[in-house]
């Protein structure tokens, strides 16, 4: 069954912006009721965080496209590009 990736970069500059929407972010994550099957920060050369990363298992990408509209970051204007794939695994544990 194929899965979303869904791709967020931030906008340079902006690790407080994403500092001071981490929280109300994380609540969104963890209530979502969207198919999330793993998900995390993105990091630059120095370990800080840049952007998010979700593998999504959801009905079609308009699903993911709503979750992501609604996202604390992206509301805040966070993100430089938001992307979404379809993306099929084919090593490593199953999702």
């Amino acid at each position: 069954m194929p899965l979303y990736v869904l791709t967020c970069v931030d906008k340079p500059q902006s690790l407080a912006l994403r500092m001071a929407t981490r929280e109300a972010h994380l609540a969104y994550v963890h209530a979502a009721t969207a198919g999330i099957r793993a998900a995390g920060p993105l990091l630059d050369t120095d370990g800080q965080m840049n952007g998010s990363l979700f593998i999504m298992d959801c009905a079609d990408e308009s699903a993911v496209e709503a979750f992501s509209l609604t996202d604390p970051y992206r509301l805040a204007g966070l993100f430089e590009t938001v992307e979404i794939r379809l993306w099929r695994q084919s090593m490593g544990a199953p999702l």
